[in-house]
């Protein structure tokens, strides 16, 4: 994921919703009750974690059985203590005793309880980075000590790896074209992160580290999971079982009818939450929708120029509930004024959110009829609400109109095909429109002549747009 591009708004739960989910996700839950368990009578090691003769009861506390109830234990300790749920009292005799924090979950304000969340979430984040057991047992040497030379492996490079996966997660849940809600396969996941946007048919090579990566994350989300910020469906066991031939290379063989085995995975509304509280801290710009609801009307035009529509719309709807109606479009319309680069988006932006405006509006519309650069918007809106006596446009207003709104196409769509489309029609209903069209005195009409010549299909048509737009330039001096 880039650090330049600009991430869509992500809808958030409330933070008290967010809250309750933090309390019930297992791994935070039981760090809670071994910080509640932990008193006098509990040894901890050298670096904070519980002495291997305290695990079992750790794992009693927590209801913990099997093979594996030590290791969760050991989990949850970890996590109490990074959290500050537990205090280490006297590091040299191993003492320990429940950390002021504890209360922040029972009494705190849900942002305090998030608070520790986020604690907890970068522990498992760096403890998903570890290579695992069998690998740290091979790297030991007859003194007991872990020679980390002979692993291969790059802590900030594994780190950054695991962030750029959420961070590509999180991309694909709040984008407009990505699966929302809906999970994620890994092999897709694991692509994102090692195929080039540029590579056609992927090399065999490429392949082997994609399944690598995806079995890499199979691991990583498992110790994820129980944090509360994804929902993962595991590869599938039995692929692993089946004859080397068959299972060397996952990502080659994958078989998007039976897509679910290859595991599947998806980010919780915590695990938003927690991934754009990491991008922010990181320095992002991860907005979310509501974040301008209290700001003026040029914050939420500036603001959502970049947004996809659907965004754009849910982050207006919120900051049209927040004011009477009139008022509202009345400083719409005062923002949407300019003659700036960014002045045709806000203008489609005001438009837009004005039609989300009833009736009651009207008043303000009327006030702009004689406005050079809102006077076109102005009719366009009392006509489609079935107002009266609404003023014929003169034909320099129409063209005015047509320019701007074609530079608010472009600068929020690019050269899309919905765009190509309206330069057709126009050029096709208007035969003298590049004739009329030049003299526009829109600071945009040159920009927006030459977009319609590299846009329509038909040679000769283009060759007048570009014609046009070098006279639109010459009269503007440029």
């Amino acid at each position: 994921m880039s650090d330049s591009s600009p991430l869509p708004p992500v809808r958030l739960h409330s933070e008290a919703e967010l809250a309750r989910d933090a309390l019930a996700a297992p791994l935070l839950s039981r760090a809670a009750r071994l910080a509640r368990w932990a008193g006098p009578d509990i040894r901890v090691g050298p670096g904070g974690e519980l002495t291997e003769e305290q695990l079992p009861g750790a794992a009693a506390e927590l209801g913990l059985t099997g093979d594996d109830a030590a290791a969760f234990a050991g989990e949850a300790w970890r996590v109490a203590v990074d959290t500050g749920l537990v205090d280490i009292v006297d590091e040299e005799e191993g003492t320990v005793t429940t950390g002021e924090d504890l209360a922040l979950l029972t009494s705190g304000a849900p942002q305090d309880v998030l608070g520790v969340w986020l604690s907890a979430l970068d522990t498992v984040l760096a403890d998903a980075t570890v290579p695992d057991l069998d690998d740290l047992v091979e790297a030991m040497d007859e003194s007991g000590e872990i020679d980390l030379s002979s692993l291969d492996w790059d802590p900030e490079a594994e780190a950054d790896f695991l962030d750029g996966v959420l961070g590509n997660l999180y991309l694909l849940t709040v984008g407009e074209e990505g699966p929302g809600d809906g999970p994620v396969p890994l092999p897709a996941l694991a692509a994102s992160m090692i195929v080039p946007d540029d590579m056609g048919e992927p090399t065999n090579d490429v392949l082997e580290q994609v399944s690598d990566a995806m079995m890499r994350l199979d691991d990583q989300f498992r110790l994820l999971e129980p944090i509360g910020i994804v929902d993962f469906q595991p590869v599938d066991e039995a692929l692993m079982a089946e004859p080397d031939d068959e299972r060397a290379d996952p990502a080659a063989s994958f078989d998007d009818t039976d897509v679910t085995r290859y595991g599947m995975v998806r980010l919780t509304p915590l695990g938003l939450y927690g991934i754009r509280a990491r991008l922010l801290e990181a320095g992002l710009s991860a907005p979310a929708v509501g974040d301008l609801a209290d700001k003026g009307a040029d914050a939420l035009l500036d603001g959502t120029s970049a947004f996809p529509p659907a965004a754009a719309q849910a982050e207006t709807e919120q900051w049209l509930a927040r004011r009477e109606p009139l008022p509202a479009a009345r400083e719409l319309l005062a923002a949407a004024r300019g003659a700036d680069a960014g002045a045709p988006l806000r203008r489609l932006r005001c438009q837009q959110a004005l039609s989300l405006v009833g009736a009651d509006a009207e008043p303000a519309l009327r006030e702009v009829l004689d406005d050079a650069e809102l006077g076109g918007l102005a009719r366009v809106w009392l006509s489609e609400h079935g107002a009266a006596d609404v003023p014929v446009p003169s034909e320099a207003m129409v063209f005015w109109l047509t320019v701007d709104t074609l530079a608010a196409q472009l600068a929020a769509e690019g050269n899309s095909t919905e765009l190509q489309a309206l330069v057709e029609g126009l050029a096709q209903q208007h035969s003298g429109f590049f004739a009329a069209a030049w003299r526009v005195e829109h600071p945009a009409t040159p920009d927006v002549l030459e977009a319609m010549g590299r846009l329509h299909p038909d040679k000769k048509v283009a060759k007048e747009a570009r014609k046009a737009a070098f006279k639109a330039r010459s009269q503007q001096g440029g």
